[in-house]
């Protein structure tokens, strides 16, 4: 028979408290008591009963936590009495096996309603922000959008080869102005600028070509479109790019229809031509005149070279410093010749025992007149006077001038061989535009793609739901918390 604390024949000795759990004793040490006597599978009838039942067992309330041990333990060793004990009175604060199993069954069906409310929110939303926009964008494809026609086609810029070419100014209109770097960069520019859709709009109808009615309205241009909004599908229809690495310009024209399109892609062509003509004129036109001002300039430094050798031949009044040179050269060799043989005559009028005076005195007067002749011959050559300058100095100066005057006769001649030079390079064209792809119009369309566009549509809507799912879920609980 289990006794209780009523019983007055039982004394109930409470265990000393060995962790921080309540004191025993106290009506919370009884609730626990009687919590885990449940939990071992005991029927107590009050929380006194619970203490007495997990004391006799040798279960510390407090301190020791219920396993699967303690309740295999609990089943093989009931509480005293026998089979005979008669069962507790139930009490309402017990709770038997099949009101926890109702409980626990109760719990799963309410856990797998609300997992299939959350599934079910979660298909709603996912219907409602990924399926659906899709499905539209899907339809606008597949169903409504005008089918286009798209040409592609490559450029290359080259310059012609100037190896041949011999004089430096040749080698300079060869190798010098852009590079074919440079050129495609600003042909790229200016196939994908505004200046070339307004001129395509002008010479082809751009705008009026995409404002038909039978477009779609979300391809189809307005009639009363800004040039902004235009320049906007202009970029969207042609597409310009540059590969460094091979040196092309790749170029793709969409149009309503696969004529057009080719139409469109050769007028840009075209233009484009005409721009890398534009680009090098400006160099050869600047070449071309610094090419004349230099001839200008050396013939005029001829010009002053000839004065300059002419007035020193009036100054001077020679016309060859050199044979005037020669012919004093000559006199004055003759006179000494003529001076020796005096010398020689006086020499030998001397060797007699009784010279004539006379003679001796005529010789040596001839001897002092040939020297006096010598010494100023000789003079009027390395001297100058008030009146002109020395023959040594007017034939240096002359010197001087002439091998100027050939000097600038060479550079002349040279400036002359560049200014034929060029004119043949300003007449010749410098750069080329030359077609690597030409543009074939297709016989199919090849827009919109349906596919690609519905696959990326999809995966744009998934992850702006998966980013707004977290951004709410992350306030959310910041919000809670």
């Amino acid at each position: 028979m289990i006794m209780t604390k009523s019983d007055p024949n039982v004394n109930v000795t409470p265990m000393q408290p060995t962790g921080n759990g309540p004191k025993p004793g106290t009506p919370a040490y009884f609730r626990m008591a009687r919590r885990k006597a449940v939990r071992m599978g005991l029927s107590p009838s009050s929380g006194e009963e619970a203490a007495k039942m997990l004391e006799e067992r040798g279960f510390d309330v407090t301190r020791d936590r219920v396993t699967m041990l303690d309740t295999t333990a609990a089943s093989q060793n009931p509480m005293p009495g026998g089979e005979d004990a008669a069962a507790p009175a139930e009490s309402p604060d017990v709770i038997t096996e099949a009101q926890r199993e109702a409980d626990i069954k109760k719990i799963q069906k309410s856990i797998a309603r609300r997992r299939q409310a959350r599934f079910f929110l979660i298909s709603l939303r996912l219907l409602v922000f990924v399926a659906l926009p899709t499905w539209l964008v899907g339809y606008y494809f597949y169903n409504i959008a005008t089918p286009m026609y798209q040409v592609d086609s490559q450029m290359v810029i080259q310059k012609p080869d100037s190896g041949g070419s011999s004089s430096a100014l040749g080698g300079l209109l060869g190798g010098g102005g852009l590079s074919n770097l440079e050129d495609s960069v600003i042909v790229q520019g200016y196939l994908g600028s505004r200046e070339a859709m307004l001129r395509l709009n002008e010479e082809n109808g751009f705008i009026a070509h995409f404002q038909q009615a039978y477009i779609d309205d979300i391809q189809r241009m307005p009639a009363d479109i800004s040039m902004e909004a235009a320049y906007e599908k202009y970029v969207k229809y042609v597409k310009i790019g540059y590969d460094p690495t091979e040196g092309v310009i790749r170029m793709s024209v969409i149009a309503l229809t696969p004529e057009k399109a080719a139409e469109f892609s050769r007028a840009l062509i075209a233009f484009a031509e005409e721009r890398v003509d534009r680009l090098a004129a400006p160099v050869r036109r600047d070449q071309l005149t610094v090419a004349e001002n230099n001839y200008k300039a050396a013939e005029q430094a001829v010009l002053d070279a000839a004065d300059r050798v002419l007035a020193l031949q009036q100054s001077a009044g020679v016309i060859s410093p050199d044979a005037d040179a020669t012919g004093q050269m000559t006199i004055v060799n003759s006179l000494e010749a003529q001076l020796d043989q005096r010398r020689l005559a006086l020499a030998e009028i001397n060797r007699n025992l009784a010279p004539n005076q006379a003679q001796v005195q005529a010789i040596e007067q001839d001897i002092q007149s040939l020297s006096q002749r010598i010494s100023e011959r000789r003079a009027a050559m390395f001297s100058s006077n008030n009146a002109n300058g020395s023959l040594a100095r007017i034939s240096g100066e002359l010197s001087i001038a002439r091998t100027n005057l050939e000097m600038r006769q060479m550079l002349h001649q040279q400036s002359l061989t560049s200014l034929e030079t060029a004119r043949i390079e300003t007449n010749r064209q410098t750069r080329y535009l030359s077609l690597a792809v030409a543009p074939i119009p297709p016989d199919v369309p090849t827009h919109p793609k349906a596919l690609e566009n519905t696959l990326l549509a999809l995966a744009l809507f998934f992850g702006i739901y998966i980013f707004l799912s977290l951004t709410v879920a992350i306030l959310r609980e910041q919000i809670g918390s």
